[in-house]
């Protein structure tokens, strides 16, 4: 690793998903010198490593633990929001899923004017990332830094699940990210030998042990960006109680994710400028989109009570912790949400609307209003591309405050037929003949339901977010972009954004795989433009 130094010619904001790759990739060259600030601290917590024990990683020290505005469509409630604060950032803390969202997602960013955004330009980005031996085909990758595996051991319920979406009519699929997204499967998973294969451990930590040109510095939290005129120059941090900066000769990066980007650039005058000068931030650079466009997968379950089936609550017993250290399987190596489908509410669209993930236990509010006793399995369902849009903002000029998060959810109302039609398609499947032999009762949202009005005071009440906000610093040519197609920030020189935050829209699926493609596809960007 090489030695604290006052200048680098990269500054990384970041050692999230985006952050390990993007300084992983462009160290590769000996001749630039690379440095990642985090926030947070090493990835030393048993937790993160030991795929069951995710849910012991929500309120913990690496996690943000950021709730959202009061929600008014939501019985104005605040909703609690988990973000990765640690090496790896939100893949150290996320259920390990990999789906890389549907090919026409991609293409409607090229269509929006984002010359080389479109699937078959990311194709190349998702293989290189990817180490993924048991799907050989034209779609995946072998070789790759990020480990993409099949789950271990997945429970017996879990196939179950599998059968009854069968059973309802949806296409048995064998791989999600290959030729088609559709239909019923088990989830692959980002896990290498039955640990966790965040970011961190695939990219960023082997990098620091063979390259001398790339350093990390955790606990250190950025507060501002440096200028000289328009450019970014380097930023200043805390670590320790010690304040600090440093220069970027060629480029600051910021990989802070959907929340944390917005944050710094409004901190140090990007944006909106009525905003700005409501916190007395001079402004720098007034670019209204910083921050809006925020966009989030909403989840909700149904959730059954269960008999004559083991699940997550009978997991880790001393034969289980026996299996996992030995052999790294059996049931610590479940990630929690093992299946999942991909399904159209409405036959007349042109790809999946709602994502379905199936977990063989109870998984009520994140897991903390799971019951004390009994057994259970859930089948979340989430709209894919919510027509609502919210926002990221300031809640003060301190960069120590968190900033205010409004994600404005259920604001469209075609975002509460969608999930009705969602949260109905999930009962069809939980109320299959295959589990018939285990299936208790509903208890979420509970048979006496049934009505839209039901169901969408019951989505109003338990609905929650599923982990992916992305768009805060959207890509484009739009007067409400931030950055442009090559991800510099518009009107800023040696600046860029590099995380889920630069997505013009949502993806349809989980986030993760679309961010580390965007960090690879930015490393080559970065590297031609230099």
């Amino acid at each position: 690793m090489a030695s604290e130094t006052d200048s680098y010619d990269y500054v990384v904001v970041g050692a999230g998903t985006a952050g390990c790759t993007v300084a992983t990739r462009l160290s590769a060259d000996p001749s630039r010198s690379v440095l990642v600030l985090e926030a947070g601290e090493p990835d030393h917590r048993r937790s993160i490593h030991v795929p069951s024990e995710v849910g012991n990683l929500f309120k913990s020290e690496v996690d943000w633990e950021y709730y959202t505005e009061p929600q008014e469509a939501m019985d104005g409630r605040e909703l609690y929001w988990p973000r990765g604060k640690t090496l790896g950032g939100s893949s150290s803390i996320n259920a390990m899923i990999y789906i890389r969202g549907h090919p026409a997602d991609f293409d409607e960013w090229a269509e929006l004017g984002n010359e080389g955004w479109g699937y078959d330009d990311l194709l190349p980005y998702f293989k290189r990332n990817e180490n993924n031996r048991s799907r050989r085909s034209e779609y995946h990758g072998v070789g790759g830094p990020l480990n993409v595996a099949d789950l271990q051991s997945p429970y017996d319920l879990t196939r179950v699940f599998v059968e009854a979406g069968v059973e309802a009519g949806h296409r048995r699929n064998e791989d999600f990210n290959g030729e088609r997204q559709e239909g019923v499967g088990l989830f692959q998973v980002t896990q290498k030998d039955g640990e966790r294969h965040s970011a961190a451990r695939a990219y960023l930590k082997p990098a620091l042990v063979e390259r001398s040109n790339l350093s990390a510095r955790t606990g250190a939290q950025v507060t501002s960006l440096q200028f000289d005129g328009d450019r970014v120059v380097g930023v200043k941090y805390e670590r320790n109680g010690e304040r600090r900066t440093v220069r970027a000769d060629e480029e600051v990066i910021l990989s802070g994710g959907t929340v944390n980007s917005p944050q710094l650039l409004l901190l140090s005058g990007i944006g909106p400028r009525e905003e700005l000068e409501r916190h007395d931030i001079e402004v720098r650079r007034e670019l209204p989109g910083v921050g809006r466009n925020l966009q989030d997968h909403l989840f909700a379950t149904v959730q059954y009570e269960a008999e004559n089936a083991v699940t997550r609550d009978d997991t880790g017993t001393l034969d289980d912790v026996v299996e996992y250290h030995t052999q790294r399987s059996g049931r610590m190596t479940s990630n929690g949400g093992e299946a999942g489908a991909f399904v159209r509410t409405d036959p007349d669209l042109d790809r999946p609307d709602v994502e379905f993930h199936f977990g063989p236990g109870f998984f009520m509010r994140h897991g903390y209003e799971n019951p004390d006793e009994g057994r259970g399995f859930y089948i979340g369902a989430t709209q894919l591309r919510p027509e609502s849009r919210g926002r990221i903002t300031l809640q003060s000029a301190d960069p120590f405050d968190d900033p205010a998060i409004d994600p404005k959810y259920l604001d469209e109302a075609a975002d509460l037929d969608t999930m009705i039609r969602g949260i109905r398609e999930a009962r069809r499947v939980g109320r299959a003949e295959p589990f018939d032999e285990y299936r208790v009762r509903e208890v979420w949202p509970g048979e006496d339901r049934e009505t839209d009005e039901e169901i969408a005071e019951y989505l109003r009440a338990k609905a929650q977010t599923i982990y992916h906000p992305v768009g805060t610093c959207k890509m484009g040519g739009d007067e409400m972009a931030v950055v442009d197609d090559r991800l510099r920030v518009h009107g800023v020189s040696g600046l860029r954004v590099v995380d889920a935050s630069i997505m013009p829209r949502i993806v349809g699926g989980n986030t993760n795989a679309a961010t580390f493609a965007i960090a690879e596809r930015a490393a080559d960007l970065i590297a031609a433009d230099e």
